[in-house]
């Protein structure tokens, strides 16, 4: 048995952090990560990406198979245009891609609500989220902006956005299991108040109100929400517990602001809301 498959995922960017309540809201960013999944009859499912964790994107692979009960091995391998470990959702990407590669390989379809939940379910096990990123993982999976309950993992809205987006990128990492829960935790009250907006569809101000006050609980500095802001920005934020930053901007601004966070330091990426989605089969591969 030889079963080939591939998928490309996006990357995401937060309107509303689920870690204090565990409502969450985000959207679909146009950077992606492929998978390749090539299945065989060896002992084990093992990846192939040198020098990252391939913990997620194994039992992501893994879970597929226990879902329609196939006894396999093989090989997973991701391609990503995706900065690491910045708050842009590489993890849920990464889980996506992999999942949607191993039903391609299998000829297997799936709802794209319950793809993304086995997605999530993996990084739980391989231990790379604190709420399941249900809100990650769905940005990622359907684009366009969505608001969930990560704890019950449903999906209580999802539509399409247009804007252009900047990402200010620095070049430290920040991994999710160095995230101060606690202290976010104290935020569910504010949490809640921004939910309301996301729901209400009034994300700019949502977006901006989560990225002061995650700044605030996570002591992060909030200089880049600020700049953007004085830019011509629609909105900033910090994006899931950063260190990267998010900005809508409008195309008429978006020279003054990137030229704003230039100044600040780190890499500023140009890219725009992604409507359409993951796709399973030939696609984007870096």
């Amino acid at each position: 048995m030889r079963r080939r498959g591939t998928a490309t995922a996006l990357g995401a960017a937060t309107v509303l952090n689920a870690v204090a309540n565990w409502k969450g809201s985000a959207f679909g960013v146009d950077l992606k990560t492929s998978a390749e999944v090539v299945l065989d009859e060896s002992p084990a499912v093992k990846g192939d990406v040198p020098g990252i964790d391939d913990r997620l994107i194994v039992r992501s692979v893994e879970r597929v198979l226990e879902r329609f009960g196939v006894v396999a091995g093989g090989v997973v391998r991701t391609w990503s245009d995706i900065p690491l470990a910045r708050g842009l959702k590489s993890s849920s990407a990464a889980a996506n891609a992999a999942v949607l590669a191993t039903l391609d390989a299998l000829g297997e379809d799936l709802d794209p609500l319950e793809a993304t939940r086995i997605g999530v379910a993996a990084a739980r096990d391989a231990g790379v989220t604190i709420t399941g990123a249900f809100d990650d993982a769905s940005a990622s999976m359907l684009g366009g902006v969505v608001v969930t309950d990560n704890r019950r993992l449903e999906l209580l809205k999802r539509e399409e956005m247009e804007s252009e987006v900047l990402l200010l990128v620095p070049e430290e990492k920040i991994f999710s299991k160095e995230t101060d829960v606690g202290r976010s935790r104290l935020l569910a009250p504010v949490a809640d108040l921004i939910f309301d907006l996301a729901l209400a569809g009034d994300y700019p101000r949502a977006m901006t109100l989560n990225g002061l006050v995650y700044c605030s609980a996570l002591r992060l500095p909030s200089d880049p929400i600020f700049a953007a802001l004085a830019s011509g920005a629609r909105s900033a934020s910090l994006s899931g517990t950063g260190p990267a930053y998010a900005a809508l901007v409008e195309d008429e601004n978006i020279d003054d602001v990137e030229a704003a966070w230039l100044h600040l330091g780190g890499r500023v990426i140009r890219t725009e809301v992604n409507n359409q989605g993951s796709i399973r089969g030939p696609g984007w591969r870096g």
